[in-house]
């Protein structure tokens, strides 16, 4: 598993997230606070608190450097 901090602030940047990461046959979970959501729910994601940072949990044994380049967008240092 391999965590990565990620900001999501617009709507725009959330339906394309959630596509993006439709393309794995991956489990991706977002964690923000005590919450722990499905990150291919649209509408888990807009449960959360979009205005700070969300952790991303990639759960891949293989292909992260793929999963990382398309996540590229969102991935905040």
């Amino acid at each position: 598993m391999k965590t990565v901090r990620i900001s999501l602030n617009s709507i725009d940047k959330v339906k394309s997230f959630v596509n993006d990461l439709t393309k794995f046959d991956t489990d991706f979970d977002l964690v923000s606070g005590r919450y722990v959501i499905d990150a291919k729910s649209i509408m888990g994601i807009f449960s959360l608190d979009l205005s700070k940072p969300i952790d991303l949990n990639i759960h891949a044994e293989s292909d992260i450097d793929e999963i990382l380049a398309v996540l590229s967008p969102y991935i905040i240092q």
